[in-house]
């Protein structure tokens, strides 16, 4: 009896050590065993992506040094089509945020499953170049938690969005912290601006953490570095 009772603690001190090591993980990273699931999709993601970046900034360069409002008419019949072309669980575009390691495919939704893929565009947002809020969503600890360090993001960091048509460059201009029922935020102000947005605190779903940017340049796709636009 005593040597099953010694057996017995020991696997509760294993368990409980094991448990411990798995929170800390997750409290300075994120959830290994759901991370596994994110990374097989984003997987997927990917290949889809890659696929729709065709050839298609020939016209946009050609036009760019001598009538830039001729490209933003461009790029915004090219952002509209995009976006009227997608379906739930497509992948929409290539986010970049140098500053938090992001290097993850957005995906078209914002309910479930779209989100355990990686972070999800609300589906009555904009896409970049339509002049209207692009509100892109992501989790903070589980699937990849793309957004785990959202509260670190500062004024001026730089946030890039790679689409088939061209990548907009963003930077950070400040953040907001709202009840998870304030819906008031998903609304367009009718300007181009992008929207971040992850649960707060870490692990309860009470808050949303929003951080915002603005557009500042977009190079159009296939286009050399020298006809990038400036925007604002």
């Amino acid at each position: 009896m005593k040597r099953l009772t010694r057996i017995a603690g020991t696997l509760m001190i294993v368990a409980g050590l094991g448990t411990l090591a798995w929170a800390v993980a997750v409290w300075q990273w994120q959830d290994p065993f759901t991370a596994v699931v994110n990374e097989y999709e984003q997987r997927g993601l990917e290949q889809s992506f890659e696929r729709s970046l065709a050839p298609r900034g020939a016209a946009a360069t050609a036009v760019v040094a001598a009538d830039p409002k001729a490209l933003r008419a461009q790029l915004a019949r090219e952002a509209k089509a995009w976006r009227a072309q997608l379906e739930r669980g497509d992948a929409v575009a290539r986010l970049r945020i140098p500053a938090l390691g992001v290097n993850e495919i957005i995906v078209n939704g914002t309910d479930t499953d779209s989100l355990k893929r990686g972070p999800g565009r609300y589906l009555k947002s904009g896409v970049p170049g339509e002049g209207e809020l692009v509100y892109v969503a992501g989790h903070r600890t589980t699937y990849g938690a793309p957004f785990s360090h959202i509260d670190r993001l500062k004024a001026g960091d730089r946030v890039f969005v790679e689409l088939p048509y061209a990548t907009y460059e963003y930077r950070i201009t400040g953040h907001r912290i709202v009840d998870a029922t304030e819906v008031s935020v998903l609304k367009s102000k009718g300007i181009e601006q992008l929207a971040l947005q992850a649960c707060h605190p870490r692990f309860f779903a009470t808050q949303r953490w929003i951080a915002y940017a603005k557009p500042v340049r977009v190079t159009p796709a296939g286009a050399a570095a020298e006809t990038t636009l400036a925007l604002g």
